[in-house]
């Protein structure tokens, strides 16, 4: 999609997110295929900085940690029976364990995309900026 609209975003000075997840640097071996899919779409957006800075776009990825979505919601539901807990207390204790306060919000990440397009970002290219509300807990 960004090769795709590259020729339209080029004149107008555009910007590209891509979305990733924190495992591209919060690695778990159980999560293995995740972690390297999301590592790739962080390089790749890295290497599309590389060519905007020549073209004048700018280029971002972002990394959210543990949010409540609908995918999320799913995956506490097929988990019950194979962690022996209610999807409410899977709820309550993944927070605890991750080391976080609580689970991130959609919107959330949506603002946090709305920044970095907005005018106040445009010295922002080429970064992968985590939204996991502490999770990750490497520099």
């Amino acid at each position: 999609m960004t090769l795709a609209a590259w020729p339209a975003l080029k004149p107008a000075k555009g910007a590209v997110v891509s979305i990733s997840g924190n495992s591209a640097l919060f690695l778990h071996a159980p999560y293995a295929a995740v972690a390297t899919i999301n590592a790739a779409i962080v390089a790749l957006a890295k290497a599309f900085s590389d060519r905007g800075i020549r073209d004048g776009l700018q280029v971002d990825s972002v990394l959210p940690g543990p949010v409540m979505t609908g995918r999320r919601r799913s995956y506490l539901q097929h988990g019950e029976p194979l962690h022996d807990m209610t999807v409410k207390e899977a709820t309550a204790s993944f927070p605890k364990e991750a080391g976080i306060a609580r689970y991130g919000e959609p919107e959330e990440i949506a603002e946090l995309m709305a920044f970095l397009v907005s005018p106040g970002a445009r010295g922002l290219t080429g970064s992968a900026l985590r939204m996991d509300g502490g999770e990750v807990k490497s520099v």
